[in-house]
């Protein structure tokens, strides 16, 4: 096997990828699986230049971790984690420093308990090089910050997302992203950076940033804004503003519709527990009926 080949391999992946811009997990999950499964079995069967085999080793590593991360997206919690496992041993086998990065920061994100998910976060940014791309940086230290805002550590979480746009701004021109990363950008961290000070409790930290953001998310991406969007709902509810964290939930609601994945509603389920205490507001009333709530 070549490393023409496997390039071609690559390319597919990274097509298949875009599947999870308009799809849940549930939808996409086997799709992944397959794949992964496929090179597993190619780099049993088939014969390799050493090159074209670390090369593959490497795409390994990929694909399961986007095959993890649809099971976690669709409520796969055991599946997802085994497969980050295998991802990290793939990227250390293949001597790829940044997907074994990345492989750490998404255990790190389904990791039950913070305090453990900010030192997995933290290794996982300390396994950057010196050759690692601005949006691999940033992915990585955007991902601490957010494992830092769950366990409650404002500062921390404040270094990391300076770290993170300190990468993006430090981008040279023209420096190639792994397509794994390469949906980094301002916007992905001005929303990361609004999920954080809403976990943290900062309203008024939140809300303008998230606003912007979201202004600029296309709803086709209809999963993950409303996703997003129940921040923001979080926020507005924190800082008082019953009425319009009513209106932001009843729009997460209507882009989750449909979307075979269990994340949105999990997020929505304490926001619409919250608006119960405030059910005498005509917005909220109506809101609550649309969910069942």
């Amino acid at each position: 096997m070549t490393n023409s080949y496997v390039d071609g391999l690559r390319r597919r992946t990274a097509r298949l990828r875009r599947l999870d811009e308009i799809l849940g997990g549930g939808d996409t999950y086997r799709v992944y699986l397959g794949e992964y499964q496929a090179t597993k079995s190619l780099l049993r069967d088939a014969t390799f230049t050493p090159s074209s085999r670390r090369k593959l080793v490497a795409l390994l590593a990929e694909q399961a971790q986007q095959a993890g991360w649809a099971a976690f997206d669709g409520g796969r919690q055991a599946d997802a984690e085994s497969l980050y496992d295998e991802s990290k041993t793939a990227a250390v086998e293949a001597e790829d420093s940044d997907l074994h990065g990345n492989a750490l920061a998404f255990l790190a994100y389904q990791t039950a308990d913070p305090q453990m998910a900010v030192e997995i976060a933290a290794s996982s940014c300390e396994a950057l090089s010196a050759g690692s791309p601005a949006g691999v940086r940033a992915l990585l230290h955007e991902r601490l910050a957010w494992a830092c805002a769950v366990a409650g550590q404002a500062s921390r979480t404040e270094r990391a997302l300076n770290a993170a746009q300190a990468a993006l701004e430090e981008r040279p021109a023209g420096e190639p992203q792994p397509d794994w990363a390469a949906w980094v950008d301002e916007t992905e961290l001005n929303i990361m950076t609004g999920r954080c000070w809403t976990e943290l409790r900062r309203p008024l930290r939140a809300v303008p940033v998230l606003v912007r953001a979201l202004d600029q998310y296309e709803d086709h991406h209809a999963r993950d804004k409303a996703l997003y969007l129940s921040w923001l709902a979080d926020s507005y509810l924190a800082a008082g503003e019953v009425k319009e964290a009513a209106a932001v939930t009843d729009r997460a609601l209507n882009l989750a519709s449909g979307v075979a994945s269990v994340r949105p509603r999990q997020r929505l389920t304490p926001v619409l527990r919250e608006l119960h205490q405030y059910r005498n507001v005509g917005a909220v009333q109506n809101v609550l009926q649309a969910a069942g709530a």
